[in-house]
């Protein structure tokens, strides 16, 4: 599998860890515990397993403001569940992300223009019954900024620097 991820200044991707950190103090599933040097707060913009990136793509629109506009929650499996920060979809977000597609080739298609919700993941397969737990450790009133993009291919386990300030 292959993604493209927006990244983050230092503050914003702090404040994120924080959550993560937060969530794992109180014995909850977060991604505190994945400690890979690729694991880092990202809005992911497409992903695939035959994902193609055919052009410089839109990384002069970078950096770029980004608000968080509380949790969304996912599906992950029989009483698990993604907790996520949700991305208020702005202008500048909406253009990169169909200029990105623009020049893409094999995205799934829940990450297309259309389809595609922006987030930030906190935590996965978290239990139902500690989502509200959960949620009441997040300070889900956040402002933050996106510097750099990168993309991340899971087989060979790299993550190259597409703009920006990755």
């Amino acid at each position: 599998m292959r993604s493209i991820e927006l990244v983050f200044d230092g503050s914003t991707d702090s404040l994120i860890r924080a959550d993560w950190a937060r969530l794992q103090a109180a014995g909850l599933p977060s991604l505190a515990a994945h400690t890979s040097p690729s694991n880092s707060p990202h809005i992911t913009l497409a992903a695939g397993a035959d994902l193609q990136v055919n052009g410089d793509g839109p990384w002069q629109a970078l950096p770029m403001d980004i608000t968080f506009s509380g949790a969304i929650v996912f599906p992950a499996g029989q009483g698990k569940y993604v907790l996520a920060r949700a991305v208020l979809l702005t202008a500048p977000l909406l253009d990169l992300h169909r200029c990105l597609h623009h020049d893409l080739s094999g995205a799934l298609p829940l990450t297309l223009p259309g389809a595609w919700t922006p987030h930030v993941t906190i935590s996965r397969r978290i239990p139902g019954h500690h989502l509200g737990t959960a949620m009441d450790l997040l300070d889900l009133r956040l402002e933050g900024q996106c510097t750099g993009a990168r993309l991340w291919d899971s087989s060979t386990r790299a993550i190259s620097p597409l703009g920006g300030m990755a």
